[in-house]
């Protein structure tokens, strides 16, 4: 996701500095006109900072034990980060006791979304930052929505990636129910994405469950299943119960546990699959 973000700002003509834990993963980025940082703390001198990180942990690791420290006073940390509103909130008031400023800025959408701009991005913070930063999120996204304090957008994400992750399930189940009563897989498929019972979102996850083929993920079962898990203690805390929700995200552990976590959370069809004596492969030979 954030590659894509990364071209969509140089296609739009804005100065573009790349850092990449993985530092391969920043070569296509550099090849197109984005100078390489080989360390966080070398964007020091830069007004904004956007982050596209895997977790919380990684943005500790990045931002707080890594970057903060270095950068002035006033910058702007826009974070698309999926985090939970917790973290979130904490996270603010963190960067706000180093003067530095934090802009929550989930994003909805996938990698070829990010690279033509056409994501969705919730934001939350004190209004006046987001809106300094209005220009260069409306280059990203073609819906811009403000909601509210620190944690706000964070919560939208998770509900959105909640039903992704149910509906992934479902759908999973429901394959794996026909296939094992037997009907044939392709048909099957087929027929569901041209339902009533279809939408964009779940024709994109059947796509790869058509093809087999869950590699490169748009979405990695290991990060839906934390996504998952995000939902399920926020919603404890708040005494809201995720039934679904949780078994969704136990599957995604499965799936994980299989060693599967970065192929897209499609793959979590082929487990059920196996689980109903399945021999049919991935026409990739990804899943193992």
């Amino acid at each position: 996701m954030g590659a894509g973000m990364g071209h969509r700002l140089l296609e739009a003509g804005h100065p573009v500095s790349v850092y990449n834990r993985t530092p391969a993963k920043a070569a296509p980025l550099v090849e197109a006109g984005a100078r390489l940082i080989t360390t966080p703390q070398a964007a020091a001198d830069a007004p904004i900072v956007l982050f596209s990180l895997s977790d919380e942990a990684a943005v500790d690791h990045v931002l707080f034990e890594t970057m903060a420290p270095a950068l002035r006073k006033g910058t702007i940390v826009v974070d698309t980060t999926t985090t939970s509103p917790l973290y979130a909130r904490q996270a603010a008031t963190r960067l706000s006791a180093a003067g530095l400023t934090r802009v929550e800025a989930c994003v909805l959408g996938n990698p070829p979304m990010a690279h033509t701009g056409d994501l969705r991005i919730f934001t939350a913070g004190v209004r006046n930052d987001v809106e300094a930063v209005g220009d260069l999120l409306r280059v990203l996204g073609k819906e811009v929505r403000y909601l509210g304090a620190a944690g706000a957008a964070s919560t939208m994400k998770l509900a959105f990636n909640l039903l992704l992750g149910v509906q992934t399930a479902a759908l999973a189940e429901a394959v794996s129910y026909g296939v094992g009563a037997g009907l044939d897989r392709d048909l099957l498929i087929e027929t569901i994405v041209n339902s009533g019972f279809s939408s964009p979102v779940l024709a994109f996850r059947a796509g790869f469950m058509r093809e087999r083929r869950y590699e490169p993920a748009a979405f990695r079962t290991r990060l839906m299943e934390k996504d998952l898990r995000l939902a399920v203690n926020d919603a404890a805390a708040r005494g809201i119960p995720l039934p679904l929700t949780e078994s969704a995200g136990d599957l995604m552990a499965d799936a994980v546990a299989a060693g599967l976590g970065d192929q897209d959370a499609a793959v979590i069809g082929e487990l059920s699959e196996r689980r109903l004596g399945g021999t049919a492969q991935p026409k990739n030979g990804v899943v193992r």
